[in-house]
């Protein structure tokens, strides 16, 4: 399997993880989480990643980064709920940002 797959697939699998959590079958402290409610979380997050970027531990960096990247998964399902934007939107606008600002990799013959 290429990693591409393996990575979609576990993508798909956290997005759907994400998508139960805030759901009338997930839970209850998920449901009521805001932007606001959840910004000492990120910050936190942040702060955890950057300790264990610090460590140089691929163990506790592994972890911390898939804390962050929950952080900003749920984040999106928050602004999904009030249907604002959803992680795809992000996904999009990250991946036209990265194409625009790299032009000497991506333009086309």
């Amino acid at each position: 399997m290429s990693h591409s797959k393996q990575a979609g697939d576990a993508f798909a699998k956290l997005i759907a993880i994400v998508d139960t959590l805030p759901s009338e079958e997930g839970c209850a402290w998920d449901r009521v989480q805001t932007r606001e409610s959840l910004k000492p979380y990120l910050v936190e997050e942040t702060y955890e990643t950057l300790d264990a970027l610090d460590s140089n531990q691929p163990e506790k960096i592994v972890d911390e980064m898939g804390d962050l990247l929950f952080q900003i998964l749920f984040h999106s399902k928050v602004s999904e709920k009030h249907s604002e934007f959803t992680i795809v939107d992000v996904l999009k606008n990250l991946t036209e940002k990265m194409v625009r600002r790299h032009p000497h990799v991506f333009e086309s013959s």
